[in-house]
Parts: structure tokens; C-alpha cells; sequence
């Protein structure tokens, strides 16, 4: 099958092997979304070498220990866990210490025509969902992520620092989920705009360094930049 894969520092189209065994399902690859992340890794970020990519809707092919997922349109957590450790075995994979990550950490990705990921980690995709919707899903879990780890409540203001795609999620999810007074902080009118047409409130970062000190009860940095979380301390 063909990949695209990060080695030696240099990015590469490459002929390799179908992934099989391991007990795992095989995903036959529909979409793969390209993010920040992915870019982030070509100049270095994590020291992955392998196919990139962690953002996907696919068709399950094989899926060992749990047959009614063969044929189905799905999306997929990224994280593996070992299963073995305190954290596995409180029901939180997300967060072991010795997780393997698609694309990212340790576990080839989704920049393929097939990737392997446990059966547990995959959820179907609804038919009313098309595909190039359903690819947002794990960008959008890690905006919903937010709420699960500080309480947010109707009434409070939350600023969210970045105007790329992430902090676009981040700002309708939160806004949508939690009743808050957002603002999305970005330096690109267009992509404010974007925020702004369905209801978050905007302001460019030239704005917030007038008299917006201190001026949020919770700030999200979603710009991955040091700037960024800069302002976002700040704010």
C-alpha cells in the first residue's frame, strides 16, 4: 500500500506492508485530514518517524474480538494504552504513560490506505454524517476535552487564543456546550469572520493588548504558539 511517511527527515511517498496481526482492526483509509500537528512533526516536534496523520474516516475491513464493526464507517481515538497500567485500568488510555499515539507516538498513521488501531478505539459513523464532516471528529474531542478537565459554567468568560482550526472548534464547542461568553483571539480578520458568523465574539490580538488584562475567567491557548500562550496568560 502507499504511505506518506516522515524518516531521515525527509517526507516521502513509500510502498509498504498492510498492517496485520496484533489483534487489532484494519481500517481502510476514506479521508485523513492534515493538521498542524502533522506540519509540527516534519520540522521535528516529538521525534516520530513513521506515516503521519491522526485525523481519519475509514471503513473497518477486520476488527478481532468484535465482528459488528466490519463494514462500518468509523473515526477512531488516537491514543492506545498498554491496558496494563493504574491508568488503563481506570478507564483512562488517553493518559498512559506508555500509549501509543496514530501518527504521532510510536504507531503508524492515518496518511495510508490502511491503519491499525484496537477495536475498542473505534465508534461508527452516523450515515447522515459525511465524510468530510465526520474527519473533524478528533480535533473536535480535544475542543470537548476542555470541559473535562476545569468547569466552565453559563455567565463566565472564556477567551480562546488562536484562529486556526483548532481554536475555531474550541470557541463553538465551548460556546455551544457550556452557555460561557466566548471570544476567539486571532491575528486573521478572515478567519475571525468565520467565528463570528455563528456567534462567537472576536477580538485580533492588537485588540487585547489595550486594557483586556486579567479580563477572562478561563483563557485556552490553541495557537500552539509561545506567543500565544503568552496572551493567553495574560488574559
Amino acid at each position: 500500500m502507499k504511505a506518506l511517511r516522515f524518516e531521515d527527515d525527509t517526507l516521502r511517498l513509500s510502498e509498504v506492508a498492510v498492517p496485520e496481526g496484533a489483534g487489532e482492526a484494519l481500517v481502510r483509509v476514506r479521508v485523513a485530514g492534515i493538521c498542524n500537528t502533522d506540519i509540527e512533526i516534519v520540522r521535528g516536534y516529538a521525534g516520530f518517524q513513521g506515516t503521519l496523520g491522526h485525523e481519519f474516516v475509514g471503513v473497518v475491513e477486520r476488527a478481532p474480538g468484535d465482528a459488528s464493526l466490519e463494514g462500518k464507517r468509523v473515526v477512531g481515538e488516537i491514543n492506545a494504552g498498554c491496558g496494563l497500567c493504574e491508568l488503563c485500568r481506570a478507564g483512562d488510555p488517553r493518559h498512559c504513560p506508555r500509549r501509543t499515539v496514530l501518527g504521532i507516538v510510536g504507531r503508524d498513521g492515518a496518511f495510508a490506505e490502511y491503519l491499525q488501531l484496537p477495536a475498542s478505539n473505534l465508534v461508527p459513523v452516523p450515515d447522515e454524517v459525511s465524510d468530510e464532516r465526520a474527519v473533524f471528529t478528533e480535533p473536535l474531542a480535544a475542543a470537548c476535552g476542555i470541559v473535562e478537565r476545569i468547569r466552565i459554567e453559563e455567565g463566565m468568560s472564556v477567551a480562546v487564543v488562536g484562529d486556526g482550526k483548532l481554536g475555531l472548534l474550541c470557541a463553538q464547542a465551548l460556546k455551544a456546550m457550556t452557555g460561557a461568553r466566548v471570544t476567539l483571539v486571532g491575528k486573521h480578520q478572515s478567519k475571525l469572520n468565520i467565528a463570528a458568523r455563528r456567534g462567537v465574539e472576536t477580538l485580533t490580538v492588537a485588540e487585547t493588548a489595550r486594557s483586556l488584562e486579567r479580563a477572562f475567567d478561563v483563557a485556552v491557548e490553541a495557537s500552539g504558539s509561545e506567543a500565544g500562550f503568552e496572551t493567553a496568560l495574560k488574559l
